[in-house]
């Protein structure tokens, strides 16, 4: 028998992982990746969406496409909710499906905030940190539109919006997810908290780098409520920038800095960190980037954004990372675990089936046979 595959399953991505309340058997994370398959009125899965997460399942973990927390939230066409009834029995059906194979899922929460757009809220404003155009595309029925000036939220707003997070934690629990991560990147709701450009409030959730920083703070405490304080995670992109308002500099860095060091005081299970976009295609991503937050937390940490199986397995052999995410490599590759561990090449997804809708570039992507 050839020594070769006991060898490959050696690799740091295969070997178990203890993240508290998650024990994952590879270290083989599934990304959220919108995809824009919930078509009816009502937001609500359907059995595709069982089908395409359960032929991920062999993933550690499967994070879920971002999921509105309530109607207020949506700021894209076609993405499952997780604040109706409905809603939460179809999911329920994901959730089973992917147990069933011996998978793990959690459900990540969106609120798109000021990123929104009057044409998903029935025609009202959006609502955001202060009244300032985000300057980003939000996907409507009738395709890409520019962002508006949205109002300023009022503290009960904010409230009310803290309230969905909880609410929709709960949701999650009772359609039997492992767990929620909280998605605070990007240009929505908390990452737009979080940049001094477009929140210029005076109040408890605005004024300086730590009121900025409030608002994800108590969504963490509200959404680990139903779940005991615990199976909790915390997505971040300090490196991202989509739009013009969301320039990254070293101040910006170092309001992530404190951020992250405050996260330990918090019942956060794991931080999910969104890394630099790479300089060039097929260039190594920049380890230095995680490890500057690697320091500061001290949990577990999934690294994610442009890493191949050779990357991913250096990163986590230097101690930088304890798993590593992939998106697009699990859109094309629903066996991408198996991919890694026998070698074989791995497909390229068609970028132009990401949001169309249907069973094409979703559910029919093949699996490669095994040797």
């Amino acid at each position: 028998m050839s020594t070769a595959l006991p060898a490959a399953l050696d690799q740091p991505l295969l070997r178990r992982a203890d993240f508290g309340d998650f024990q994952l058997p590879n270290r083989v994370v599934m990304a959220p990746t919108t995809r824009a398959r919930a078509v009816d009125d009502g937001l609500v899965p359907t059995p595709m969406h069982a089908t395409h997460y359960g032929q991920r399942a062999s993933a550690g973990l499967i994070i879920t496409e971002s999921t509105w927390v309530s109607e207020r939230a949506v700021g894209f066409v076609n993405v499952p909710g997780i604040y109706s009834e409905p809603q939460v029995t179809a999911w329920r059906q994901v959730t089973d499906t992917v147990h069933a194979l011996g998978g793990r899922i959690v459900l990540q929460l969106w609120h798109t905030g000021a990123a929104s757009h009057p044409d998903h809220l029935g025609g009202r404003l959006p609502a955001g940190p202060s009244a300032i155009n985000p300057r980003v595309m939000s996907f409507t029925a009738s395709g890409f539109q520019e962002t508006v000036t949205p109002r300023e939220m009022t503290a009960r707003d904010i409230r009310t919006a803290i309230a969905d997070f909880r609410t929709a934690a709960a949701n999650a629990r009772r359609a039997g997810f492992d767990g929620v991560e909280i998605a605070a990147l990007g240009s929505f709701l908390i990452a737009q908290f979080l940049n001094p450009g477009l929140n210029r409030r005076s109040d408890a959730y605005g004024g300086d780098r730590a009121r900025r920083r409030q608002l994800l703070l108590d969504i963490i405490d509200a959404v680990a409520e139903p779940w005991d304080g615990r199976c909790v995670g915390v997505r971040l992109g300090p490196y991202l920038t989509p739009g013009e308002p969301f320039r990254v500099d070293e101040d910006l860095l170092a309001d992530y800095d404190a951020l992250v060091a405050q996260l330990n005081d918090h019942p956060v299970a794991y931080l999910h960190l969104r890394g630099k976009d790479r300089t060039t295609p097929g260039a190594v991503p920049d380890f230095e980037a995680i490890a500057r937050y690697r320091r500061a937390f001290h949990g577990p940490l999934i690294a994610n954004n442009g890493f191949d199986r050779e990357s991913a397995n250096a990163v986590i052999e230097a101690g930088t990372a304890d798993a590593v995410s992939f998106a697009t490599h699990f859109i094309a590759n629903p066996d991408l675990v198996a991919r890694f561990a026998t070698g074989h090449d791995l497909a390229v997804a068609d970028r132009d089936t990401y949001y169309t809708g249907g069973a094409r570039g979703y559910v029919d992507h093949q699996v490669s046979a095994a040797e």
